[in-house]
């Protein structure tokens, strides 16, 4: 049995934290100073990991490695499935020409990009993550502001940091689900206190997006829209988190959101746009390639995809039908996911597709003697968003009437393109496991905690790391969730607080965690630009943690503490 240690370097806390951060900083600094490619500072972040849980930390040998394949075997199950089968059903739309399609679809509700990054990226990414979460979001309108017309980049820098605000009520609540089960707090209070601080970062994200998209100029024109977006989300979390359902808090406000941005674009409209090109761009890296699809007219099949807004193949179908057809994909998404989250349909999943089994080779205790959760593992296979996804992918090819050699050649093109990405994504989560389970995290988080009073403005930081590490505000949750209210006692915080506050800020962190980067130029076919995305995306992450922790702080004194339930 291997039981963690907090401070195994000199006996000191403060020694043992530096040490435990090496491997992240490594990293980070292989990422975004000398641009390695992100496999390869991930595989150097999980030896140095291991290479201090063992000598550092004393995990034997044995169990580091277990803990590493528990973490690869995470990170390829069930976040690498989510991205290959949304891109896998992406790839699909490509090759039968409904993706460009979809992009003329898009222009014709709005031709201003800022608009579009609004409705898009921040509504219906929010949506997506309350359905699914892990990636998802990102991947998938990161490919739509391509068929819109954005640029690969800029499309993959809108998609992350939109999705922020949707992140602590994500998955159905999955977030806030797990704090309250690993921290022993009343869910109620916990979703009521999350709802109280993202609103906040809600109410500025779409004002940051049209900046991004066209910089001063887009915020000049396009403020009261963007305005109305932010505020209306926070309106509808803080309405739905702390009256109603924590699990639809995310449902509610992209759906509100949506339908308010949509009615005051009936009469107003923003000055002079950055409008979308007349033709979409050329879909990236050659995504539909050699898949057999069959043709909407004939049956016929054709190996590339078709670009044009006058695409042939479409002629005979009507405005309705062809716009219908082209959001097919994501409506489907929509469906599916909402049918299995029925309370029958939901338990059914889990009873006959989940499958509970101890990790083999691993047996560790925390420092007081408690087995550690990572010693079991559960693959829920029927209910996994991946598998989800897949079903999502198996009826947008019967509807587009692709055959099965263009559905197998589509899915091998998918798994060549994320090669990879594959091998980053099980890098970092291996990287993640070895600093769990030897306690390389515990000892960062420990010694953050050991601050007193000061730890509420820490604690928020503690939140974003955690995310940054694991690329999941529910596993940064569970990770940190006992550690932040235990340090909220010891220092007379109020424990509910800071144990929302680690889900509030772990939200910020989740744009520049590997694995995220790593879907995101994935989905926008820019592999090997992971380096170049942190390095525009940090000084965003860390500009909301100051505005998120500034808020904390207030709220932790008795300028905000009226907010506190």
């Amino acid at each position: 049995m291997y039981q963690q240690t907090l401070d195994p370097l000199a006996g000191s806390l403060g020694w043992s934290a530096l040490a435990a951060a090496v491997p992240l900083v490594v990293m980070f600094v292989l990422l975004g100073v000398f641009r390695v490619r992100a496999h390869i500072a991930g595989l150097v972040g999980l030896a140095l990991s291991a290479v201090s849980a063992v000598a550092i930390w004393g995990m034997p040998i044995g169990q580091t490695a277990s803990a590493a394949a528990e973490g690869a075997f995470y990170g390829f199950f069930p976040i690498l499935w989510i991205l290959i089968n949304a891109l896998f059903v992406y790839k699909l739309t490509v090759a039968t020409g409904w993706f460009d399609e979809l992009g003329r679809v898009i222009r014709s509700i709005s031709d201003d990009m800022r608009i579009l990054a609004i409705l898009i990226a921040f509504c219906f990414g929010a949506l997506l993550e309350s359905l699914a979460g892990f990636g998802a979001p990102v991947a998938i309108t990161a490919a739509m502001m391509m068929a819109a017309g954005m640029g690969p980049m800029k499309s993959a820098i809108v998609a992350l940091l939109a999705n922020t605000a949707p992140v602590a009520f994500g998955a159905m609540g999955a977030p806030v689900l797990a704090l309250a089960g690993v921290t022993g707090l009343p869910l109620h209070e916990l979703s009521s206190m999350a709802g109280r601080q993202t609103p906040f970062i809600a109410a500025v994200v779409p004002l940051l997006l049209v900046f991004l998209v066209d910089g001063k100029r887009g915020v000049r024109q396009t403020w009261p829209v963007a305005i109305v977006a932010g505020v209306s989300f926070g309106i509808a979390q803080f309405v739905t988190s702390n009256y109603l359902t924590v699990e639809l808090t995310d449902v509610v406000a992209a759906i509100a959101t949506v339908a308010v941005v949509l009615g005051m674009l009936r009469f107003w409209q923003p000055g002079r746009a950055e409008t979308a090109p007349a033709s979409p761009l050329t879909s990236p890296v050659g995504a539909g390639a050699g898949v057999g699809v069959g043709n909407p007219r004939s049956g016929d099949t054709t190996s590339d995809a078709t670009t044009g807004d006058d695409d042939p193949r479409f002629a005979h179908l009507s405005t309705r039908r062809r716009a219908f057809m082209a959001f097919a994909p994501y409506l489907i998404i929509i469906v599916i996911f909402s049918i299995a989250q029925i309370p029958a349909v939901k338990a059914w999943l889990v009873d006959v597709g989940s499958v509970k089994f101890a990790w083999p080779g691993l047996d560790a205790v925390d420092t007081s003697g408690k087995p550690l959760s990572q010693m079991n593992f559960t693959l829920d296979h029927l209910k996994a968003t991946g598998t989800l996804l897949l079903l999502s992918g198996l009826v947008t090819a019967a509807l587009y009437r692709i055959r099965i050699g263009g559905i197998v050649r589509a899915y091998k093109d998918t798994l060549v393109q994320l090669r990879w990405t594959i091998v980053t994504v099980m890098a970092v989560l291996a990287l993640a496991f070895v600093m769990n389970i030897s306690g390389q995290t515990g000892s960062m988080g420990m010694a953050l905690a050991s601050t007193g009073g000061f730890f509420a403005l820490l604690s928020p930081v503690v939140g974003w790391l955690g995310v940054a590490i694991t690329g999941s505000d529910t596993s940064s949750n569970s990770l940190f969730g006992v550690l932040q209210v235990t340090a909220a006692q010891q220092a007379g915080l109020a424990p509910v607080l800071m144990a929302a506050t680690n889900s509030s800020a772990g939200v910020l962190g989740k744009m520049l965690s590997p694995q995220n980067l790593s879907v995101a130029v994935a989905a926008v076919g820019l592999a090997g630009a992971e380096g170049t995305l942190l390095r525009k995306l940090i000084g965003w992450s860390l500009g909301l943690l100051v505005f998120l922790t500034a808020i904390v702080y207030l709220q932790s004194t008795d300028v905000l503490g009226w907010m506190v339930p």
